[in-house]
């Protein structure tokens, strides 16, 4: 029996594969055929071991490491390879006759064990996968894998908020998406501490009403991990530089007056990378994780003697509401910052139901629904009654796609007449980038509704960006335009948290292949995996993989999912 281990009392299976489908697809094509193979590097905890073992399932492959205990032993990382005394050249023969190579942390390779990998990318006889971690120093005989262009060089990037939502889901289960959004911020694309956190306040995510969805609320846990992660603050020994970080921390999200601090333990700490300083002369902790282990680790007379009240953030909670209602009024809904307004949500605290709103139909406009709702729900959480709110949540989770029953004439704005297809009725009412929408999409103008697209998405609106390109799949009479459209129009739906609206109804499904289209229907229409291998005479085994292709192609995490992505739309452009 095998059994995965997270820490000394906790025993769980490893999170299912999520997110970069992209980068996995290339990395099985750089494993294929005669290529050579591939380097990747990134970030530590990016998870770059977890995609090529991933990448490499079911192959033959050969496998070495690097470790920091061992650089000084000469080919240490290849011991279980090789004879316990070889030259360079006996090695690389010796090893020649593998088909694929791993090499795992090769920025911690010895010196013989980089040069013998280097050597065998120079004859090209087996594959090699070259493992390395960026911002550390690697050996000059790794790093000339690629800047000798011995090898491609796949740099990976922290996980995007869609990726990040899919893979808490696949490891944990639906968060709500203010939860999603706080794991992101505080791990930093450090997935080993993402899972860490997770795995940390499992037993306090409490449900949300409605919504089948878990939220987090608190202060942060102080994990092994997280301690470790934050030990740079928490170990300062000097007194001033503590202070100033315990002010820091009791501040946020607000920044202190300068007076208040220590301008020589600002200075320290500066150089250490542990707070940033901005053009306004503001100061702030480097890392979103410090202040909140900072305020967690503090005893209560501290904490008492540092904190503030709620109350104390008010008049920074307006001038926020009030930044982003201008926004609104500006047609500009391209994301900014809302740390008062995140932290009152994670502490828990009491959030005024303007504030709320506002900050619901901002993200709403952006197209990020599911974030809408959450914003909504925590206006109504300190009062149920108020009406605004009420309206939000509504149409988050009833947006445009219902309103296929609706007259455009009775809609709350008159933009979602273009959007359900039906421009002409409000045309005379709308004006700016929504009007030219309306007019690109009377004339049936496949070019301009394109162009009206890119100009709705540089200001944000991502979901109705998605639109206009879904409509000029429609309108463009040159098929390679209509494939761009759609390719566009999939992409930036992909970011709007499962929006459905008659524009995007149907559309996504170009994305696949015709067994994927043919299973996937099948599946909308309620068939199981079994029935729909007997039917189409396949493995279940085989159903399965094309579905779970799909689902990362169509951005959807189950069966659930599938069904409005099959339907015809209901409204049709002018």
């Amino acid at each position: 029996m095998t059994t995965y281990e997270r820490d000394a009392t906790t025993l769980e299976l490893p999170w299912p594969f999520a997110g970069r489908e992209d980068e996995l697809e290339l990395l099985r094509r750089s494993l294929a055929g005669g290529r050579r193979g591939i380097v990747v590097t990134g970030p530590a905890g990016c998870g770059k071991t977890r995609l090529v073992t991933e990448a490499l399932r079911g192959t033959d492959c050969a496998r070495a490491a690097g470790t920091p205990e061992s650089r000084a032993i000469p080919f240490a990382a290849f011991a279980h390879l090789l004879p316990e005394s070889v030259t360079l050249h006996r090695a690389v023969q010796l090893l020649s006759g593998l088909r694929t190579l791993l090499v795992d942390d090769a920025h911690l390779l010895d010196d013989a064990s980089a040069a013998l990998v280097h050597q065998l990318a120079v004859h090209g006889r087996i594959r090699l996968l070259v493992v390395a971690t960026d911002g550390t120093a690697a050996p000059g005989a790794i790093s000339r894998l690629w800047t000798g262009e011995l090898l491609p060089r796949l740099t990976l990037e922290p996980l995007t908020e869609e990726e990040t939502a899919q893979l808490l889901a696949a490891g944990a289960g639906p968060l709500e998406p203010l939860t999603v959004n706080r794991l992101r911020r505080l791990s930093r694309g450090d997935l080993r501490l993402l899972r860490d956190l997770l795995g940390a306040v499992r037993g306090r995510l409490t449900l949300v009403p409605d919504t089948g969805e878990r939220a987090w609320r608190g202060p942060v846990p102080l994990t092994t991990a997280v301690r470790e992660r934050t030990a740079p603050v928490l170990d300062r020994a000097g007194p001033l530089e503590r202070e100033t970080l315990d002010r820091l921390a009791f501040a946020e999200p607000l920044s202190p007056a300068l007076d208040d601090l220590d301008l020589g333990a600002l200075e320290v700490l500066e150089s250490d990378g542990l707070i940033e300083v901005d053009d306004l002369g503001g100061v702030r902790l480097a890392h979103p994780l410090h202040g909140p282990v900072l305020r967690a680790g503090a005893g209560r007379l501290r904490a008492r003697r540092l904190s503030r009240t709620p109350d104390a953030y008010a008049a920074a909670l307006d001038a926020e509401s009030a930044a982003l209602a201008r926004r609104i009024d500006q047609d500009d809904v391209r994301a900014m910052p809302t740390p008062v307004g995140e932290w009152l949500v994670a502490e828990a605290g009491p959030l005024p139901g303007r504030y709320a709103a506002v900050r619901a139909r901002f993200a709403r406009l952006r197209g990020e629904l599911r974030e809408a709702a959450a914003w909504a729900r925590e206006g109504l959480r300190g009062d149920p009654e108020d009406g605004a709110c009420r309206a939000e949540l509504a149409r988050a989770c009833v947006p445009v796609d219902s309103g296929r029953d609706l007259d455009p004439d009775a809609l709350a704005e008159p933009y979602d007449a273009v959007r359900l297809g039906c421009p002409e009725k409000v045309i005379d009412r709308l004006t700016g980038v929504f009007a030219r929408h309306a007019d690109a999409l009377t004339r049936a103008d496949g070019p301009a509704l394109d162009e009206v697209a890119g100009e709705l998405e540089r200001r944000g609106f991502t979901l109705f960006a998605a639109e206009a390109h879904a409509q000029a799949v429609r309108a463009h009479r040159d098929p390679s335009a209509a494939r761009r459209s759609r390719t566009r129009a999939v992409a930036l739906a992909r970011r709007c948290q499962g929006a459905r609206t008659p524009a995007l109804s149907g559309l996504v499904l170009g994305e696949l292949t015709a067994r994927q289209r043919q299973i996937v229907t099948l599946a909308a229409a309620g068939l199981s995996n079994r029935q729909i291998a007997e039917r189409l005479t396949l493995s279940i085994r085989t159903v399965g993989n094309h579905l779970y292709s799909a689902y990362a192609r169509l951005g959807a995490s189950d069966r659930g999912a599938l069904p409005w992505l099959t339907e015809v739309p209901h409204a049709q452009p002018a």
